[in-house]
């Protein structure tokens, strides 16, 4: 799994989402829409996991449908971090970059599949 390239860009994403999940307990004591990122965050990658070993293309495309929705929940979250003045806009536009390259790989990789 370690070459395909939407697994390293979720396990990464997942990674930095982590690391802010701490700083914002840590240090703003924010622990509600955090968790929610955090929850969505890892979530998506751990949904493409799920995917390599899927019983159908059709449960193949389900279990990237699913990443999808959580990387939009964690696009809202890092909305409301960021607007609510928990995270800095480097850390959001940085966190968004990749949040949207994610979600522009799936949707190309779905849509790859319907064009089959």
């Amino acid at each position: 799994m370690g070459n395909n390239v939407i697994y390293r860009l979720s396990k990464g994403f997942a990674l930095r989402i982590i690391q802010l999940y701490s700083q914002l307990c840590d240090e703003k004591r924010e622990f509600v829409m955090s968790k929610q990122l955090y929850r969505s965050g890892t979530s998506i990658g751990a949904n493409i996991a799920e995917s390599v070993f899927a019983q159908s293309e059709a449960d193949y495309v389900n279990k990237l449908k699913i990443a999808l929705k959580e990387a939009s929940e964690s696009r809202y979250w890092l909305e409301l971090l960021y607007e609510s003045n928990s995270i800095t806009e480097q850390q959001y536009s940085s966190l968004l970059n990749d949040v949207n390259t994610i979600i522009g790989t799936i949707v190309n990789i779905i849509n790859k599949i319907k064009q089959q």
